[in-house]
């Protein structure tokens, strides 16, 4: 009788560079690809995240001949019917390096269910990189600087020849999200990735220093909901970077993903709350219309309503822009950034809780920059300088489609401004300026962090 091990996808839904998948055919002659389904978080979940979901499922399966095996449901009840259904001799998956997946594990070692594991979604895990000390780091730059002394491993390849257990109808339950929600996302999958990233290489990397703050032109990769799904891993990705400047900001970028990863391993409460804990205590506003507003693209800033658009029509939002936005509600709408980010992780299809929690973190002050709290975002100001002339802005905000590249920025001072039903501001950006430092001045008697050692 053939030898079996279940193969459980988590974050990790593709076939090459995935040591954990490599090591179940090491020990077995026949694979069962699991995929759990939880349907608490697919109800709390936008339908852009279940569309994309679907999709990179049905890509996976399209991969590994239609034998994926998707079950929604207790992942203890799963595991436990599969392994003895099948007499799979093991179950193996990647190590999940977040909140969710960490108490799952715990959950599963706690019912009897052992589990083969092996890699993570990132090319450095999460806890190794430490200061000399033996703490983790607190500050980015320093992180980068060790995590690329520590290196990598290069990519491995996909198995070969593999030899997949055929589901049951009753253990094939993928979701149709993607058709039955009609959203126009890009597209999703191992070989969408793949492609994806050869195009950027190819096409935009080495301007990538100079044009990945300007959200009107394909000057970013996108490559972050491939990276969420596991369909690419950034190993693969900094297998192929060079030492020139576009490439090496990119590399940056990748960093920032791993730093937050790291971040969130070592203070797993900063998923929802802070990392700096003295922000408790500054005085926030209860949302309401202006929370609204806000989450409708329609505060009265074009930059920050054509970046809120963007998210609730493609399920994305350029890097730049997310700053900004999240900026607008916490300094100017005075609103804990909690709120801002539960929003984001509905709508985002590369919704990564550790990236999420602390990029609004950083911009709301209470996270892991060195001098956070007084950076406020002029969303004016913000327009002119990365959106010169509103390509961005009349992309998603049509109603100021008839204004110049200057005027468009604030169309308060056009006479015809508001002439195609485009709202008024909900704020004065800076009064709210002010009133954030306000606020901030209360609560500077707490004792600060100590400073991050260089």
């Amino acid at each position: 009788m053939a030898k079996r091990a279940i193969f459980w996808f988590r974050r990790d839904l593709r076939l090459s560079d995935n040591p954990a998948l490599l090591a179940a055919f090491d020990e077995a002659d026949e694979v069962i690809p699991l995929f759990i389904m939880d349907d608490e978080i697919a109800q709390r979940a936008g339908a852009h995240r279940r569309s994309y979901l679907a999709s990179s499922l049905k890509a996976l399966d399209e991969s590994i001949g239609g034998a994926l095996h998707v079950i929604a449901g207790d992942a203890v009840e799963i595991l436990s019917m599969l392994k003895e259904k099948y007499a799979a001799d093991s179950i193996h998956s990647a190590l999940p390096f977040a909140p969710y997946g960490n108490d799952l594990d715990a959950k599963l070692k706690k019912a009897g269910i052992e589990l083969t594991q092996l890699g993570s979604s990132y090319a450095v895990a999460p806890g190794r990189v430490l200061k000399d000390d033996g703490t983790p780091y607190r500050v980015y730059t320093p992180f980068y600087r060790a995590w690329s002394a520590h290196g990598w491993r290069m990519p491995v390849a996909a198995p070969k020849n593999p030899t997949w257990v055929t589901p049951a109808k009753t253990d094939r339950q993928l979701p149709d999200w993607d058709k039955s929600e009609k959203l126009d996302l890009q597209e999703a999958g191992e070989a969408a990735a793949v492609k994806r990233y050869k195009d950027f290489i190819k096409r935009a990397s080495n301007e990538y220093g100079d044009n990945r703050n300007v959200p009107g032109i394909e000057g970013t990769s996108r490559m972050s909901p491939h990276l969420r799904w596991g369909e690419i891993h950034p190993r693969t990705m900094l297998a192929v970077l060079g030492q020139n400047k576009g490439h090496e900001v990119y590399r940056k970028e990748i960093a920032w993903r791993e730093f937050y990863a790291d971040v969130l391993h070592n203070n797993p409460h900063t998923s929802r709350d802070y990392y700096d804990v003295k922000f408790k205590k500054l005085r926030y506003d209860k949302p309401g219309k202006k929370f609204e507003a806000w989450c409708e693209g329609r505060t009265g800033f074009p930059f920050v309503d054509a970046a809120m658009r963007q998210l609730v029509s493609e399920g994305w939002m350029h890097n730049r822009t997310r700053m900004v936005v999240a900026s607008f509600l916490v300094k100017d709408l005075h609103i804990e950034w909690q709120h801002g980010a539960n929003f984001f992780m509905k709508y985002l299809i590369d919704n990564d809780v550790a990236s999420n929690s602390h990029g609004w973190q950083w911009t709301a002050g209470c996270g892991t920059d060195a001098s956070p709290y007084y950076r406020v975002f002029n969303p004016i100001e913000q327009g002119r300088r990365f959106d010169a002339d509103g390509v961005y802005i009349k992309r998603y905000v049509p109603e100021l489609a008839h204004l110049d590249g200057d005027s468009i920025h604030e169309p308060w001072e056009s006479i015809d401004g508001y002439s195609h039903g485009y709202p008024e501001r909900i704020v004065n950006h800076a009064k709210e300026r002010l009133e954030s430092l306000a606020r901030l001045e209360e609560i500077k008697a707490s004792k600060p962090l100590p400073p991050e050692k260089k």
